[in-house]
């Protein structure tokens, strides 16, 4: 038997709070609820389930709902009435499914509460949080509470109107990734440089802030780390135990909703990280719920992450799926989230997911597939797409799962994007690399343009790239402390080039040294530190690359599909050079691409052009505006009948050192030809033509 989360006090419950009659009270659940409920279909099922104010004989009062089909009694309990378990019985009223409800007149929204829970199994009892419960209490403690979610009046009519384009394939979608925990806290010093308390900001100290912020930066949307509760901080909110409940670590319901609204009022789309993958043991949750398995499969070589120290859902069961889907859409319909990250995917897709033989089964075929979670994700995205359009759902997943991002109806996922790990894995390696070993590695360039339309990508340098001995994003570069901001403006220039998707982990923009650590806020100073200017430039380059983004339709319009994209030179081994085209079906739009992966200048490097005309520079990453070298190419460059690297023409220009270069061709000089400025005119050896 679990410990009770209060202590039961004697004494009874006041004549106010006492529970009304079962005749008199009528079920919030209708025959079609339970039908719905029963086929795993019911996505407004939180309307029902849980805790819900309602007028009963025109008296106010709370309504309980729980799916419990193994107790053999329940009791509500809670503040109101001193942790009593006798106060105020439950009653099964659905007996097949195994619904218990209870109304208590008088309830004060704020209440807090439990179920207490006897099985018919093992003799079995615990005092459990309620699994639909839409606020809880902050932790340690762990009640749930009494919430009415109804309460904001929404003013993002115009985004949500205008959400469906922003997020289609063709738009440029740029993801800004937060833990508000640890985004910024307040206050962080007294402005004499004492120290005062450390603590959390709210939801609505966080809105105007990060939504300043994220404009500035020029970022489309901020993904949250999940605020979906959970009681350890360790875990950065993947080990969930409220589904349906934003952490109360940042405030209540309706503050969440203003954050999410006032964003949206920005102009700033707001995705959130969500967890059908696996929840943690904590006794006052899910697991065992009602003295069995009930969410959880029964076989630990199918419910048992054990190198997670969690259960899996049960995705075989109807009302498991219900539960699930009926949260995704929760969040989406009721908090106005333009979207959801799904965490682990592909621990759901394989029976066999961090298992030792032995300690795994097979699917009905002897496959290692996971057909009941491939069923769900596919029962999700439907749900997603035909109850809240304009949405998007992305999925975390590091396989080589086929078709993640297509429709279900010819035997994909349905998931709108997909991050694309092997990308960022490649990427990463290959800017550890010392320069001068880089020439042996340009496949880890080369590779992902390969596959990078097999599906819609997202290149992620998320949190995960940032924590447990990797070091943040400017220590993973190589070189002294020039080289080290150089490469990072070169790889993230490379990384807006390639096609898909951009997500960016919070303190990336800037280059903050430490590792990310959820306990403490960035490392803020750096913006603003005058004896090293290098944070504040790659700030800076960080804003002109999102800038680039969302103006030049070549980097989005085809950014799914194969036309978007061609090759120029990928072969340049010697000098660790890549070249290439980004397209939109208006050829005036293409930009040319060179990234010289190098602290070697190239002075009349002669490049292969799509069409004939003169180009000019749009962005450089090293301008000594970010904090470069100032090896730019001011004067235009027009082209000339040279052909090279498979183009009829070609031009000449100035390869800074560990550089992202970006040209574009003068709309108006459509059918130009002129001969490039020689070579030996710019001080180096002429080009043999």
């Amino acid at each position: 038997m679990s410990i009770p989360h209060r202590p039961q006090q004697p004494g009874k419950a006041t004549n106010h709070a006492s529970q009304a009659p079962l005749e008199e009270v009528p079920s919030l659940l209708s025959d079609f609820d339970l039908y719905l409920f029963g086929q795993g279909k019911h996505y407004r099922l939180y309307e029902k389930m849980g805790a819900h104010p309602r007028v009963v004989n025109g008296v106010a009062g709370v309504n309980f709902a729980v799916w419990a089909p193994g107790a053999r009694m329940i009791s509500v309990i809670g503040d109101f009435n001193q942790w009593s378990r006798a106060t105020h019985p439950m009653h099964i009223r659905h007996q097949e499914l195994g619904v218990w409800e209870c109304f208590i007149p008088h309830l004060p929204l704020g209440a807090l509460y439990k179920y207490a829970i006897y099985s018919r199994h093992h003799n079995y009892a615990a005092d459990k949080i309620d699994p639909y419960a839409f606020a809880c209490e902050l932790r340690p403690h762990n009640a749930s509470i009494v919430a009415d979610i109804q309460q904001h009046s929404w003013q993002d009519q115009e985004w949500i109107a205008r959400r469906p384009a922003r997020q289609e394939l063709n738009a440029p979608l740029s993801i800004y990734e937060v833990h508000l925990g640890s985004w910024r806290h307040v206050p962080e010093r007294h402005q004499h440089g004492a120290v005062e308390e450390d603590r959390f900001m709210t939801y609505r100290e966080l809105a105007p802030l990060l939504a300043s912020y994220v404009k500035e930066l020029g970022f489309t949307h901020v993904e949250l780390l999940p605020i979906t509760e959970f009681p350890f901080d360790g875990s950065w909110g993947y080990q969930v135990t409220g589904y349906y409940a934003p952490t109360s670590r940042f405030g209540s319901p309706e503050d969440f909703q203003y954050f999410v609204d006032y964003l949206h009022q920005q102009g700033i789309g707001v995705l959130l990280d969500w967890v059908p993958s696996h929840f943690p043991k904590d006794g006052h949750a899910l697991s065992y719920f009602d003295g069995t398995h009930l969410y959880e499969y029964a076989d630990p070589r199918k419910g048992e992450h054990k190198q997670w120290g969690t259960y899996v859902f049960d995705y075989g069961r109807s009302e498991v799926r219900n539960f699930l889907i009926a949260s995704a859409l929760f969040w989406l319909r009721e908090y106005h989230i333009d979207g959801l990250r799904v965490d682990a995917v592909a621990s759901m897709l394989y029976l066999d997911y961090l298992r030792e033989p032995g300690e795994q089964v097979t699917n009905e075929f002897g496959g290692r597939e996971h057909l009941e979670a491939v069923a769900f994700l596919r029962q999700l995205n439907e749900a997603v797409y035909a109850e809240i359009p304009g949405t998007i759902t992305i999925a975390e997943e590091s396989s080589a799962w086929p078709l993640v991002t297509r429709p279900t109806y010819i035997g994909g996922l349905g998931f709108t994007h997909k991050w694309n790990m092997g990308w960022m894995h490649d990427m990463l390696e290959y800017m550890e690399f010392d320069p001068i070993y880089r020439r042996v590695h340009q496949n880890n360039i080369t590779f992902s343009l390969m596959y990078a339309f097999s599906e819609n990508y997202v290149l992620p340098l998320s949190h995960d790239e940032v924590v447990h001995l990797k070091g943040s994003m400017i220590r993973k570069m190589p070189g002294d402390l020039w080289q080290k901001f150089a490469n990072l403006r070169a790889f993230y220039g490379y990384m807006w080039g390639h096609p898909g998707k951009k997500l960016l982990f919070m303190g990336g923009e800037f280059g903050q040294w430490g590792e990310w650590n959820y306990k403490e806020s960035l490392d803020w100073h750096l913006l603003d530190a005058p004896s090293d200017p290098h944070h504040r430039q790659l700030h800076t380059f960080v804003c002109d690359l999102n800038y680039l983004y969302q103006t030049e339709p070549a980097l989005s319009a085809l950014d799914c599909e194969p036309e978007g994209f061609a090759w120029i030179d990928c072969n340049d081994v010697d000098n660790s050079v890549i070249s290439f085209q980004r397209r939109s079906p208006n050829a005036d739009d293409t930009l040319v691409f060179i990234c010289n992966f190098t602290p070697v200048p190239r002075q009349g490097y002669r490049l292969g052009v799509p069409q004939t005309g003169v180009y000019h520079e749009v962005l450089n990453s090293d301008h000594t505006r970010y904090g470069g070298s100032g090896l730019l190419n001011d004067n235009d460059m027009p082209s000339g009948p040279v052909p090279w690297q498979s183009s009829q023409h070609s031009i000449l220009l100035t390869l800074p050192p560990l550089s992202t270069v970006i040209l574009k061709r003068y709309a108006d000089s459509v059918g130009t030809e002129q001969t490039p400025t020689p070579a030996s005119s710019a001080g180096v050896d002429p080009v043999i033509e």
